[in-house]
Parts: structure tokens; C-alpha cells; sequence
């Protein structure tokens, strides 16, 4: 199953995930428009036929507009934003994410919606070493997992126009999986392989490495590049993701997200 043709399509935040679901859509002849404060990140979709209209501020226009949004921005953005500017997209608009916690944000922003809105969270699981629209390519869903993440909150057709999401991206797999067992699965296959990256880049003393390696090491290391920002707020946002699943006091998931 594929997307409505007629949907009008934003995505918020237009990097290297944004810009890639973004080229995507758009080359299957889908109306898409964005929101990125880099108005240079705009220009160039724009130039490139990645999205149809771009802003840098959520303008009443781009947001009525929408049927489907989907939220590239980092983890702790993304109730603020809705705070600010829920009031004003259109009535029965879904809301989808891309992001690699859940959690402890998705029963956040579920909270906080309006009745008419509906808030299904997804995780692709694809990506490349590199950000920025400028790097976007939609080959990296080919073969790829996604990931859809809904709550008991969420009904049957928005969990269904998530898959077909998916499915239009070019996900070879797609499956479902609740928020917990969604971040324990993610933190295992994911965020470890990270953290082993790392550490190989940074366990060894000596400057001439690169003179010895072979593509094991290039290949294992490789994630190693990955936008240090997102990953640092992945990283810490996993202790808010423990405090829901502990059942620690609220004041305890708030102060963990600074």
C-alpha cells in the first residue's frame, strides 16, 4: 500500500533524513514543502526539485496546508515546537518522526496534542556518515528497516498511513513495535554499534593508524562520523527513556533533559 497521491506532505527539518524523504516523495510525484531554519538548506531543495515551497519560520500557510508531517528534528525540539505551533495546522493532520528514542517523547507529545491531531511515531533505520539536504539520497531506504512505534493512543488508520509511509519511501521491511521495546532493540542495534565505534577511534594512541588499517577497521569505524550533536542528545535521552520505563517521578524525566 502507497500513500494518497493527494496528500499534501511537510516535512520539518530538512538535513541529511529530512532531505532524503523529502527527494523521495518528491520524485514519485508527491506535493512536499519544508521547514528548515537554514534558509541556504531551503534554497538548495528548492533548486534541486526537493520540495515544492520552503520556509524559515512555520507559517499559518505551509501548515494548514499539510495532511502528513513528518518531524526530522533533534529529540528534545520536538514538544516545544508543538507547544508553539500545534494550534495551528488543519484538523485530522497525522504526525509522524524520525527519531531514534521513543519513549520519552512520544507519550510527551501525545499528551499535549490537540484531539484532532494524531501523533504515530516511526524510526527509519537507515542513514549515512555524513548531513545536511545537500547529502540526501533516497537509495538508503533501499534494503533498509522502518520501524513503526505506536502507543494505545493511536488508531488503526494512522498506524496504517505510517506503514504506507514507509512503504513509499522504499523500506524493504517494515514492522511495529512498541516504544519500549523499540528503544531496548534500537539501543542494541544502534546505539551500541555506535558506542563500539567509537571507542575504536579512539582507544588506540598511535598517529599513524591510518597507515595499517584495512576495510574491517574502515567499515567498523565508519559510524564513527555520524553528527556528534544528534548522537550526544540520542546518548543522554536514553536516561529519560529508562525513567519512563522505571517509573521515576516526573520531575525526575524532566530535570534529565538538559
Amino acid at each position: 500500500m502507497k500513500l494518497d497521491q493527494k496528500l499534501n506532505i511537510l516535512i520539518v527539518g530538512l538535513g541529511l533524513m529530512g532531505g532524503s524523504y523529502a527527494s523521495a516523495l518528491t520524485q514519485q510525484g508527491y506535493a512536499v514543502d519544508a521547514i528548515d531554519p537554514d534558509v541556504n538548506a531551503l534554497d538548495w531543495a528548492k533548486e534541486h526539485g526537493i520540495i515544492r515551497e520552503g520556509s524559515t519560520e512555520p507559517t499559518d500557510a505551509l501548515l494548514k496546508k499539510a495532511n502528513l508531517v513528518v518531524f526530522a528534528l533533534y529529540p528534545h525540539l520536538l514538544v516545544p515546537w508543538l507547544q508553539t505551533h500545534q494550534n495551528a495546522f488543519r484538523p485530522g493532520a497525522v504526525l509522524t518522526d524520525v527519531t531514534g528514542v521513543k519513549s520519552c517523547i512520544v507519550y510527551d507529545i501525545q499528551a499535549i496534542l490537540r484531539n484532532d491531531l494524531e501523533f504515530i511515531a516511526a524510526h527509519p533505520m537507515a542513514g549515512r556518515e555524513v548531513s545536511g539536504v545537500w547529502n540526501c539520497d533516497p537509495s538508503i531506504f533501499r534494503n533498509a528497516n522502518y520501524i513503526v512505534v505506536p502507543t494505545d493512543e493511536n488508531t488503526f488508520e494512522a498506524i496504517e498511513l505510517c506503514k504506507a509511509l514507509g512503504e513509499t519511501l522504499g523500506f524493504a521491511r517494515i514492522s511495529s513495535l512498541p516504544p519500549k521495546a523499540h528503544d531496548e532493540m534500537i539501543g542494541f542495534v544502534s546505539q551500541l554499534t555506535h558506542m563500539i565505534a567509537m571507542c575504536l577511534m579512539t582507544c588506540s594512541k598511535s598517529e599513524h593508524l591510518v597507515d595499517y588499517t584495512g576495510d574491517s577497521f574502515r567499515d567498523l569505524t565508519r559510524i564513527a562520523r555520524i553528527n556528534e550533536t544528534m548522537w550526544s542528545e540520542l546518548f543522554l535521552s536514553k536516561t529519560r527513556c529508562f525513567a519512563v520505563w522505571s517509573g521515576f517521578p516526573q520531575n525526575f524525566r524532566t530535570c534529565t533533559r538538559s
